[in-house]
């Protein structure tokens, strides 16, 4: 593939262009996810069998270092110009963010709410990191999914120019999921 706003030579399999299916299903997508994420804090399911559900946080925070991993290696070989491994990387960090939301979703309907109870300075910088990290968690779907879209369809210059504000923001999302994963679990 030619991309000449890039001045590169890219031989790379890419998938048929659809913008139309593409929105309907990132919007969609992006929609049905903030459903549940909304409906979680309001609904409990019972699993019916005895089960410590404090478990998901553990994984979540894994599964989002991972990401943010992940995310940094891929940055790293494109900057290498390897094309291919950013690629493979960058839908590694998709598939390990699907599975953060699974088990992210998965703890909010089977577990009450677990309250802060750090005081002072500390929790004020608590909050300022979670509400920051909700906001923007709940913005950046869409156009991560977007970026993926135009990459997978060889439009880097596109691609491009919406990485260079997704990346920053997927990035600090995956870290402050893990900073608040650590702030709170004293108090599981």
């Amino acid at each position: 593939m030619q991309c000449a706003h890039l001045n590169l030579n890219i031989k790379m399999k890419t998938i048929a262009k659809n913008d139309k299916l593409a929105n309907g299903i990132i919007i969609t997508l992006s929609v049905v996810v903030f459903a549940l994420v909304t409906l979680m804090r309001r609904v409990k399911i019972d699993l019916g069998f005895e089960f410590d559900t404090h478990i998901f946080p553990a994984i979540s925070a894994l599964l989002n270092s991972c990401v943010a991993i992940l995310l940094l290696v891929g940055l790293w070989f494109v900057k290498q110009k390897e094309f291919d491994k950013h690629r493979k990387t960058m839908m590694a960090a998709v598939v390990f963010s699907i599975l953060f939301l699974l088990t992210y979703v998965l703890y909010h309907f089977t577990t009450v709410e677990t309250a802060y109870g750090g005081v002072g300075f500390v929790k004020t910088l608590y909050y300022i990191i979670l509400f920051t990290h909700i906001g923007l968690a709940g913005i950046i779907l869409p156009f991560i999914l977007f970026a993926v879209y135009r990459g997978l369809t060889g439009e880097y210059a596109q691609h491009k120019r919406l990485t260079r504000w997704v990346w920053p923001v997927w990035f600090y999302v995956s870290v402050t999921g893990v900073i608040v994963y650590f702030m709170i679990s004293p108090f599981y």
